[in-house]
């Protein structure tokens, strides 16, 4: 028998299920839910775990390729890349728990996504982060950064992976709904790809790791509303990580996936056991059943509710072969971690929950998964912004606008972050945090992954389309200017309340123009996430789809940096520089003035100069490289001499572009190349019909303008090092 309870109007309300879901989930159990299975219902029909309104979208990707080994759909994705191996990556978001209680909630969403990627067999290798916050003048601002960054290094540093790459932003609009999206990038065998669909009815379903307390419920939940003055009031819902029990856990799973003894095995992650023993049955079609006076628990009197919805940190669920449970509570027992069994797999297509004796919930799983909500919810296109004309804008003294926008909080240099991760334990990184995109060697290979998150909100909140489209190309040329392949992306859409027509359009727009984008450079998306109802009392994010890229180097030795290295180098702009300001940082830094169309994104532009950059760079012709992006020329310039330590001395604008627009256009499908050979860059450029322009070369320790004034590399790197600490001091 069922123990039941009164389930009201209100209950329902406060597990965020609308009168209309409520009505399907009578439909579907043909009886009154329990509260424990209302709950269950709560989590799996949520935005977190459902993509409710997303997934129509979401299916108009392109996932497939010569390379995919495993799409979207798994615990994260992953792409051959030769030698018998595979990269396995994901990016998810942490957005909510971190504005809560930024240590626990950035920490415990990178110890997420390094479940995912070694869930999947994967050792990983790299983490990366892309974080955005608000305006630097708010109160909480500070205390924001100062959590999330400390959680995040607090966690990848003690387990032993290095945070190599990620980029920090700051925009009123975040000020009530910050942004923490993590990414890990993992090594596997390709052949021994494990995945979450549970098979073979009698097979023993072991919970491992460690024990499961009252943190975390609702978790799921709380991410799939928006927020209200009492967010504060939701840190109970927020997990607490221990990286250190992540570690051995880590090491636990990879010794028994050895063994030839998991069937499927599922991270604990949003929705707990919950969400893992659902999906795991799910995939599988079939049904499990739990006996939870069998789960490790570490407060007394936890109730089922309690125990399926609880998200604490550092489990799994396991399917194991018969026989071979001796085997798994030897090794987790070694490495001091629960290991009980706790079910069986069934062939009923339910999920049976067992405590004390009574059976607590009893639903249907197929109706569950197959059946949530799914929402064409209306949407209106993003108005159009109009064109603007360099010549109506503020025409800045150069090196007095380089200054300004070398100093703001966007451009300004984020070392005071990153010298808080470890990016070289493991020995392997090749490229650290500061560069177009970090490169980590492939162990016993010749080869390296080079990887990235990028996304430009401005542009995505001016033309969503075009946004969506430049965040995917900006990770591809991220990745080929270090001389990579691009293989795959994972992506982190963050948006507002999807409810609001004007929100969906700007999910829409970025999920057509990424989607083109990928088509186009045969780029697929292989995994990601959606984090939707990042608002305050109705204030929306800026629309901020991140992309994480992933590319492949054969030859490691084969790959360039962005430094100028020494004297005499000449300098070449790959691409066409027309001087586009519109949604620029120059317009808003230095005209104050958010507004204007963004740069158009030309595709088949984007491949030519991409892959006659990343030939370039792999025949040695070019000794540093640069995409142009944030700024301009003149910043990449400025970015590349800091880099290198070596200035440079720049030849006079061409006539017929004003010369603030020259220098701060935003124009796309551009790089800067530093060559030793002009004469060889130029002639491959022309062969593949690639605009180029001199634009000077390299020399001493400052940057001078061609009647346009200087400044020293120590006076600029002043300005670029100092605004951070100054502002965390």
């Amino acid at each position: 028998m069922i123990p039941n309870s009164k389930i009201t109007d209100e209950v329902v309300k406060e597990h965020g299920l609308t009168q209309d879901e409520y009505a399907l989930l009578l439909k579907i159990m043909d009886r009154e839910p329990t509260l424990a299975e209302l709950g269950i219902f709560s989590v799996m029909w949520s935005e977190h775990c459902s993509y409710k309104s997303s997934r129509v979208w979401l299916k108009t990707f392109p996932v497939s390729g010569p390379k995919v080994l495993q799409g979207p759909g798994e615990n994260a994705g992953a792409v051959d890349i030769g030698d018998g191996l595979a990269a396995v990556f994901k990016i998810e978001s942490h957005n909510h728990p971190s504005f809560i209680e930024p240590y626990q909630g950035a920490a415990t969403g990178v110890g997420g996504i390094l479940r995912d990627v070694f869930t999947m067999g994967a050792r990983p290798i790299a983490n990366l982060n892309a974080l955005r916050f608000g305006d630097p003048k708010h109160p909480k601002t500070k205390h924001l950064v100062s959590g999330v960054v400390a959680g995040i290094g607090g966690y990848g540093n003690c387990i032993g992976v290095p945070t190599v790459a990620g980029e920090t932003n700051f925009h009123p609009s975040y000020n009530g709904n910050i942004l923490v999206n993590a990414m890990t990038v993992g090594l596997a065998r390709a052949d021994r790809i494990f995945k979450a669909a549970a098979r073979g009815p009698g097979n023993r379903v072991l919970y491992v790791g460690a024990k499961t307390g009252r943190d975390g419920i609702h978790g799921a939940t709380m991410a799939s509303a928006e927020f209200t003055e009492e967010s504060e009031a939701k840190r109970p819902t927020v997990q607490v990580g221990d990286p250190f029990t992540e570690k051995l856990l880590l090491e636990a799973c990879l010794e028994l996936m050895a063994e030839d003894a998991i069937v499927a095995i599922q991270d604990m992650g949003a929705a707990g056991l919950t969400s893992s023993s659902v999906e795991m049955a799910a995939r599988g079609g079939l049904g499990i059943e739990l006996n939870l006076d069998h789960v490790p628990v570490r407060e007394t009197g936890m109730t089922a509710y309690e125990i399926m919805l609880s998200e604490s940190q550092e489990r799994m669920l396991l399917v194991v072969k018969p026989g071979a449970e001796k085997i798994a509570e030897r090794i987790f027992a070694k490495w001091e971690l629960d290991c009980a069994d706790i079910g069986v797999v069934t062939e009923t297509g339910h999920l049976v929950v067992k405590k004390n004796g009574q059976t607590e919930i009893d639903i249907p799983v197929a109706p569950l998964v197959d059946q949530s909500p799914l929402y064409r919810r209306p949407h209106v296109p993003s108005p159009r912004r109009p064109v603007i004309k360099a010549a109506n804008t503020k025409a800045a003294e150069p090196i007095a606008a380089l200054k300004k926008l070398m100093g703001c909080p966007d451009l300004a240099s984020k070392r005071w972050i990153w010298d808080q991760y470890d990016h070289l334990v493991g020995n392997d990184t090749i490229q650290t945090p500061g560069g177009d995109a970090a490169v980590v060697r492939v162990r016993d290979t010749r080869k390296a992954l080079a990887m990235v998150v990028d996304c430009t909100p401005r542009y995505c909140v001016a033309d969503p389309k075009t946004g969506g489209a430049q965040a995917v190309v900006e990770t591809w040329r991220n990745l080929t200017a270090v001389g990579a392949e691009p293989i795959a992306i994972t992506d982190n859409l963050n948006f507002g309340n999807p409810e609001r027509p004007e929100i969906m359009g700007q999910i829409v727009g970025c999920i057509e123009g990424m989607g083109e984008a990928c088509r186009a450079l045969d780029y697929p998306v292989i995994s990601g996430n959606v984090s939707l109802y990042n608002e305050t009392n109705g204030q929306g994010i800026l629309p901020t789809p991140v992309v994480g890229g992933v590319g492949l180097i054969d030859e490691y030795t084969k790959t360039v940096g962005l430094g100028l290295s020494k004297p005499g180098l000449t300098l070449i702009v790959i691409g066409e520089t027309k001087g586009w300001l519109g949604a620029s940082l120059y317009l808003r830094e230095i005209a104050g003035w958010e507004e204007g169309a963004p740069p158009p994104i030309d595709l088949k532009l984007e491949r030519k100069t991409g892959d006659l950059v990343r030939g370039l760079v792999r025949s040695g012709k070019a000794a540093a490289c640069h995409d142009v992006s944030d700024g301009g020329l003149l910043v990449a310039i400025a970015e590349m001499a800091l880099a290198g330590g070596i200035g440079a001395k720049l030849d006079a604008p061409p006539a017929g572009i004003p010369v603030h627009a020259w220098w701060f256009g935003e124009d796309q499908a551009r790089y800067v190349v530093a060559t030793d050979d002009p004469a060889g860059v130029l002639e491959a450029a022309k062969a593949a019909k690639v605009p180029t322009r001199r634009l000077g070369e390299s020399a001493s320790r400052s940057l001078t303008l061609e009647g346009g004034g200087a400044i020293s590399l120590d006076e600029l790197r002043a300005i670029h090092e100092g605004w951070l600490p100054k502002y965390m001091s």
